[in-house]
């Protein structure tokens, strides 16, 4: 059996992120558990766990209970911490430096405005929110044995009003 990878809090990232963060990840590395586990048991999706930890989404209270039972953290603490409102897009500079995050904004540059063209053409004049959202990541292996990430985004249309 292949030994499990974690995903750890990059130190560098540390001042732009909410306290919580290093709280929540280490609790994670000690309790030796997947982002995938942890969303099985707070039954969500696994990018909006990882969402919690780096305080880009708000957590409920069972979120909140759930999370306190499997790493055995004090669930006051969490709660405090964790349900208020979300400061999000601080985690990281702009253009992006990290190398997998600065590709998945070179997707954009390369093909937003072929999504944004045919998006238009298949809904009118609007926009994907990233509010009614929900994604998930898979992993593909080809006949060929190539590891291939598949990422879909999911989000409600919105057009544009008439003032």
């Amino acid at each position: 059996m292949p030994q499990k990878q974690l995903a750890s809090l990059d130190t560098s990232m540390v001042e732009r992120l909410p306290t919580h963060s290093q709280t929540l990840f280490q609790a994670k590395t000690k309790a030796n558990l997947t982002f995938a586990e942890i969303a099985q048991h707070l039954g969500r999706e696994e990018v909006a766990v990882a969402a919690l930890f780096y305080g880009q989404a708000q957590a409920s209270e069972a979120d909140v209970a759930k999370l306190s039972e499997i790493l055995n953290l004090p669930a006051e603490e969490l709660s405090t911490q964790l349900t208020g409102f979300p400061d999000r897009g601080r985690a990281g500079p702009m253009p992006p430096v990290e190398p997998l995050i600065y590709r998945l904004y070179e997707v954009v540059q390369n093909y937003g405005y072929a999504y944004k063209a045919i998006m238009n053409e298949k809904f009118g004049d609007g926009i994907m929110s990233a509010i009614s959202f929900s994604t998930k990541v898979d992993k593909e292996v080809d006949e060929d044995g190539a590891t291939w990430a598949v990422i879909t985004l999911r989000g409600k249309w919105l057009p544009f009003k008439r003032f």
